[in-house]
């Protein structure tokens, strides 16, 4: 867990002496967006940042201007190549069909709603394990919709069967799981899924970790394919975050202070207050005086006037 953490924020350009650093401030077990806030609030800088974008080389251009300015090639937005953005997807087939069948007809439409909403975002590494005894010809105790489905993402190089066989009529199937869980680890990329794979989480400590960061639970709602837009909870990433391999820091946004006007606080205020944005920041007290125009030492001027 600690080598792939390294490996990420490496890859983000990131020192390794700060994220080792940070790493033993939080623990080997933080999460990434956690890391991410530690690197940031050290005043630790990607060498992005720090050194100075090559010519015409990492020039980009920004969505919607006219003329080419240079830019981040971490924080790109470049159309070109986007695709090499984002995280490679590994969709439990099974896991899918059955839920958009409410749990009693495997449906192959619910697998191809999913494949197409990874493929309007543009993700180019799709990939869908299926077990090979759904290919047989559906049974009443195991019914299959849309099964024609399956043959056309076979075809399109998307879905993969994981193997199964017959001995002395008893049919032995490997476990299609174990493919899914390894090939997007190898992948680096993110399991789409319902299931938590406890059983893999306690098989390997390393893919435990992978399991617990890169899993994108969904619902459908209306046949359409919904994951959440915060897959890690509302102190993770965003979802565009989450697929992205070079995830977008945000602006950061002042929190505008819950008692407005009435705040007593003055300069020590840690709230964002937009009437006192083109003021001098004053103490409580100096800001009483010059609301109702007393001089500091008017204590002064009555003792010299009445000795």
């Amino acid at each position: 867990a600690h080598q792939s953490k390294l490996d990420f924020f490496c890859k983000l350009g990131y020192g390794k002496q700060d994220i080792c650093k940070v790493l033993e401030n939080l623990g080997q077990e933080a999460l990434e967006d956690d890391v991410l806030k530690e690197l940031i609030r050290m005043g630790s800088k990607p060498q992005a940042l720090e050194s100075q974008p090559q010519p015409s080389s990492l020039k980009l251009v920004a969505r919607g201007s006219c003329s080419a300015s240079p830019g981040l090639k971490w924080l790109g937005d470049d159309d070109s190549d986007s695709s090499d953005c984002l995280r490679p997807i590994v969709i439990d087939g099974s896991n899918v069909a059955m839920s958009h069948g409410n749990k009693e007809v495997f449906s192959c439409w619910g697998i191809q709603l999913a494949v197409d909403w990874f493929r309007e975002r543009g993700h180019t590494y799709i990939k869908v394990f299926v077990p090979l005894w759904r290919k047989e010809p559906p049974r009443q105790d195991s019914p299959i919709a849309d099964q024609h489905i399956l043959e056309e993402l076979e075809k399109q190089s998307i879905l993969v069967y994981t193997p199964s066989r017959k001995v002395k009529g008893k049919r032995v199937v490997c476990y299609d799981d174990r493919y899914i869980v390894k090939v997007a680890y190898e992948k680096d990329g993110v399991i789409v899924s319902n299931d938590h794979y406890r059983d893999l989480q306690n098989e390997n400590p390393e893919w435990k970790w992978f399991i617990e960061q890169r899993l994108l639970m969904y619902s459908f709602v209306s046949n359409r394919f919904m994951p959440p837009d915060d897959p890690l909870g509302r102190h993770g990433p965003t979802l565009n975050n989450f697929l992205s391999k070079k995830p977008v820091l945000p602006e950061p946004k002042w929190q505008p202070c819950p008692y407005g006007k009435k705040c007593t606080y003055g300069n020590k205020c840690k709230f964002y207050h937009p009437e006192r944005l083109h003021q001098v920041q004053l103490s409580v007290a100096d800001e009483l005086r010059a609301k109702i125009k007393v001089p500091r030492n008017l204590g002064e001027e009555e003792e010299q006037q009445n000795p």
